[in-house]
């Protein structure tokens, strides 16, 4: 094999990492990590990539960081970002989800975007169709519809704006879906390689999983996955995502998201790696072979078991001596290697209201942030998980499954999961309450969900609180027997005196 290109895991602080050496089985050289701080981290992060000689760097790009990665690529001319700069135009907000759907003629809802709050009162008031969806363009969208509202009339729609302070006034047409749900689709090299409905929850509207939906592998439409292959061309994406959308009385389709990031499963991740090693060496690694509607059968696995399976494979179907046809893949569905993406390929941009909205999100950050409640992990709902920086679907539902069986009491409890790290903890901490547990106010069965505390040291915690009848000071706890300073500051991390 002839000289390989040196890959790079593109890596930001406090932001969730898609990829590792594992998604990448087999590569033969050293894979390098760097990762960008934030700030003012722009030419010491240049001069990383130039001094590692690094070809292509392979990672997501927050929507708060794009613009900072549009100019260092510009810096950086020789190095294929993956996925692309351009590509990733979508992720920044949901105004640029509409340019681009405009400009390649992509099927949406009718969509209008108004920088002046009057102009957006006064077209909801005399010519919008009820029932709208409003969302907030910028800033994260990963909240589990945290900033998705639907508004039935004018009045409605007033309050919420007022409230909210969106800037723009992001507004649709809500779409009468079929069967109260919507369609993902994830994609790589143009080939869809999972899809599901997204059905909402009992009295709720919105599809997300962490609403109290559900989902469902069977019955995808082909007009939904024709849709997103379209998308995913247009953007010329190695890997894309759709949110689609089915009108209940004309059948058509609608794409109401789209980006390149994406909550995937570990095993898609690892088609993607595969995918990127056959086209990093022109055909000398193996293209993952993915059929179509394979969803249909993996759906049927348990969901637990689904979120940790890796590395899965299929054989590659051959025609039996004895003549019998089989359908194949339909060759519009077959991976392929993406185009290469430039500057061109942006939809219009508007410098000078996005230096205007700029100034207006640092402004109001420290406002937003306070919406945000405190959270306490113990008695968060699955949509509460999903307000945390960088979440997604997938890893909300892991940890409310784990939070179902353990007591936290610090973030770091969360360290037992693999998906997990500290950069991220540290990212989630200013957003999460005391979590510590009222000593004065436990019985058995917590005690034995907390970290570090066995039916042994539970039994004579619950004797001495008995024969004490309540804790004053934590430090009471030296006076159990076997319990030294050593534990004593393990325990101070796990319970406190309630008021």
């Amino acid at each position: 094999m002839k000289k390989l290109p040196k890959l790079g895991f593109l890596y930001l602080d406090y932001v969730l990492r898609f990829f590792d050496n594992s998604n990448f089985k087999g590569w033969p050289d050293k894979i390098e990590k760097v990762v960008y701080h934030w700030k003012n981290d722009k030419e010491r992060f240049i001069k990383e990539i130039k001094k590692k000689k690094i070809d292509v760097l392979i990672g997501n790009i927050p929507a708060t960081a794009y613009d900072t990665f549009v100019e260092i690529s510009k810096e950086l001319p020789n190095v294929r970002f993956v996925p692309s700069i351009q590509s990733q135009f979508s992720n920044k907000s949901k105004e640029n989800v509409t340019m681009f759907c405009k400009k390649h003629n992509l099927s949406i809802p009718k969509t209008k975007i108004f920088y002046e709050k009057e102009k957006g009162l006064k077209y909801l008031k005399h010519k919008a169709s009820y029932p709208q969806i409003i969302k907030r363009s910028y800033g994260p969208s990963n909240y589990g519809g945290y900033y998705v509202h639907k508004v039935n009339n004018y009045n409605e729609a007033e309050k919420l704006i007022n409230k909210k302070k969106y800037n723009p006034i992001y507004t649709q047409d809500a779409i009468n879906l079929k069967d109260n749900g919507d369609i993902r689709v994830m994609l790589i090299g143009h080939k869809p390689v999972c899809a599901f409905w997204r059905y909402s929850g009992k009295n709720q509207w919105i599809t997300n999983t962490s609403q109290g939906g559900h989902m469902s592998y069977n019955n995808v439409p082909m007009n939904a996955l024709e849709l997103a292959v379209k998308a995913s061309k247009a953007a010329k994406a190695e890997y894309w995502a759709c949110d689609i959308a089915i009108c209940e009385k004309t059948g058509k389709a609608f794409i109401l998201e789209c980006a390149t990031a994406f909550a995937a499963f570990p095993y898609i991740r690892d088609w993607i790696g595969q995918y990127l090693m056959w086209d990093f060496t022109k055909g000398k690694f193996k293209i993952p072979h993915v059929p179509i509607y394979s969803w249909e059968e993996l759906g049927k696995i348990d969901s637990k078991l689904l979120r940790t399976m890796r590395h899965i494979g299929f054989s590659k179907y051959k025609p039996s001596s004895d003549g019998e046809f089989i359908k194949n893949d339909t060759e519009n569905f077959d991976m392929e290697k993406v185009c290469e993406s430039f500057y061109k390929d942006f939809p219009n941009n508007i410098v000078e209201t996005r230096l205007e909205l700029s100034k207006y999100f640092d402004k109001n950050k420290k406002a937003e942030e306070k919406q945000l409640k405190k959270l306490n992990l113990n008695n968060a709902s699955l949509t509460d998980i999903m307000t945390l920086q960088s979440m997604q679907e997938e890893l909300a539902i892991e940890i409310h499954e784990f939070i179902q069986e353990n007591i936290i009491t610090d973030s770091t409890d969360l360290l037992e999961l693999e998906a997990i790290d500290e950069q991220m903890l540290k990212c989630w901490d200013n957003n999460l309450c005391d979590m510590r547990v009222d000593i004065n106010n436990i019985n058995s069965e917590m005690l034995l969900k907390i970290k570090g505390i066995g039916k042994k040291l539970a039994k004579i915690i619950l004797e001495y609180k008995k024969e004490i009848g309540k804790f004053e000071t934590l430090d009471e706890l030296e006076n159990i027997e076997g319990i030294g300073k050593r534990k004593l500051s393990q325990l101070k991390s796990r319970f406190k005196i309630g008021e």
